[in-house]
Formats: C-alpha cells, structure tokens, sequence
C-alpha cells in the first residue's frame, strides 16, 4: 500500500518519529478540485501534517486544521479520522503566483486565523471540540511555511520539541516528523534512567540528519530507503504501518439537518426561484438535491441527529 503512516523509535533516546506518504489519497483531493499549484502545495502538506498529528493522539475523532487566510486564500479545511481516514477542502480567489509564499496567500494584512480542533466521534451533553489557536508568526515575524508554523504551535503551546519536513506535488504528499518525548526516562524497553546530555545529544543528531532532506527526495524516495538513508546509523524500532485513504463524512441526513438550521422560511424561498435546493458537498463535490416536497417534510419531522459543522 502506498498510502501509509509508518511510526518508528530510537533506542537511544526517548525520540519519536513518523514517516506519512499520500498518494491515491492526495489524488483523491485534487480529482475533486483545480486548484493553483502554490494552494495545492499548501493543502497537501497540510493534509500530511494532520496524518501526522493524528498519531501522536489517542483520541476516538477527528483531528481537524482550519486555515482561515485574509488573502487569496481564504480557506483550508483538513480533517483526519482516528482511522486514517481523510478529506480536504480550499477556498481561493483570483490569480496566485507560483512563487506566492504562505503570508501573501492567508496573512496579506496579519489577520489570518489558524487552529487545531479535537472533536469527538461521540459528544458527552454540553461537551465542546477542544482547539487550540495556531500563530502564523512569532517575535521575528511571519513564518515562512507550514513545518514553521506546526513546530512553533507545538514547542510553545504543546511544549513539544517537534521537527517536521513536509513537500508536495501533484501526485505526492509526504511528511516526517521527529518528536521528543517529555521526560528523561529510560531508553524504551528498559529501567535506566537516561542522562539528559545523551538524550540532547540524539536529538539534535537526528534532527540535523532530518534537516538533510530536500524536496524532490522526499516525493521521489520511497519510505524503507528515506528512512535508511537518514538514520541507519541509530538503533531504530519500526512499528506496523497504518493505511491511510479518502473518505468524506458528508451525507443526505447532515445535509438535510444543515438546511434545518437555516429555518423553514430561508429554505423554502428558494423555491420562488428555481425547482430544488442543491447543496454540495466542499470536500467531494458531491451534489445533493431537495425538491419542494423534500423541503416541507425537513420541517415537519423531527432530527434523527444533531446538526453538525461540517457536511
């Protein structure tokens, strides 16, 4: 399978890391989309950033990035299940340099917004989505991309010591991650306490030999050789791939409690204009249609689900 999120640990120290390729998955995406070659890049690593985190998590959910730009790009929506299931969305206007850099597509006027939303599959009653607030910059200004962004939310917020490599194209997304573990504990498998100068020691040795990728490696390599190539010379531990694939969670009941939260008499002045309502789904495109019959039946029935976010 190409589509696979591999997990690995270093002997050495309590240093994890993950290695996530896309390929039918981010395919999937752009099949359902045109979008310029810099959002694409940026929905992409994006996309292989939220594989990424969802890892890292015990959480039975979905991981959701929401990118909310001031610029051309007004919108980025990745959502990744708690089985690696995936969808994504963008929303832009006009015409985008390829060379156009992540502040001149969301963070024209310092005004974009960026978070890290948790919701759970199964929400307790008056329980809330837990997210946490991105910044795209930090005391020297703008960051420059993606990997920037998540290693400053992580080691500031999270107070993670994270590196991530992300790269894109249009057939590729690929990302790997280096994370430290919090504590001093012993190496993994043992009771040995572990003296703190070993542990920064690997850690930054590994994260020079991540710093070693370049892009076109990235997207051209496959995931045994990349791997070997960096860190052959540690002692590392593979653990069994996951597979990760397409899936949107979009349906007729949510579309349908969706038009229920506009009210009846919005819904029902669409018929002044034309036969049906048609709703489309922002991530697969998949259209959904309501005729007049359908609309009144909406409100003279009860919900059999909470109205949700997202469709």
């Amino acid at each position: 399978m190409s589509d696979q999120l591999q997990k690995f640990m270093f002997d050495a120290a309590p240093v994890r890391g993950e290695y996530v390729s896309l390929d039918a998955t981010w395919r999937a995406v752009l099949e359902r989309h045109n979008y310029p070659a810099p959002v694409r890049h940026l929905l992409g690593e994006m996309m292989a950033a939220a594989a990424l985190f969802t890892a890292n998590i015990k959480f039975d959910g979905a991981l959701i990035l929401q990118l909310h730009g001031d610029g051309p790009v007004s919108m980025i929506v990745v959502e990744c299940n708690a089985d690696f299931t995936m969808r994504a969305t963008a929303k832009y206007s006009g015409d985008i340099p390829d060379d156009a850099s992540l502040k001149a597509m969301v963070n024209v006027n310092g005004r974009a917004r960026f978070a890290i939303t948790l919701d759970p599959r199964v929400k307790q009653p008056g329980q809330q989505p837990y997210q946490g607030v991105v910044a795209l910059s930090d005391e020297h200004g703008p960051l420059p991309d993606m990997a920037s962004v998540l290693e400053h939310y992580m080691h500031h917020s999270e107070q993670l010591d994270t590196r991530l490599w992300l790269a894109s194209d249009d057939t590729r997304t690929v990302g790997v991650l280096l994370q430290k573990l919090p504590g001093h504990g012993g190496t993994a498998g043992s009771g040995a306490e572990l003296a703190p100068e070993i542990d920064e020691d690997t850690w930054n040795r590994v994260c020079q030999l991540g710093n070693t990728l370049k892009r076109d490696e990235m997207l051209s390599t496959d995931r045994e050789t990349l791997l070997h190539r960096l860190f052959w010379e540690e002692t590392v531990r593979v653990f069994d791939p996951q597979t990760v694939s397409f899936r949107c969670t979009c349906s007729r009941e949510r579309v349908a409690n969706m038009l229920r939260t506009l009210g009846e008499a919005e819904v029902m002045s669409v018929f002044d204009e034309r036969p049906n309502v048609e709703v489309a789904c922002e991530f697969c495109r998949q259209t959904y249609h309501f005729d007049k019959v359908d609309a009144a039946q909406l409100f003279s029935e009860q919900p059999h689900s909470a109205p949700s976010q997202h469709h």
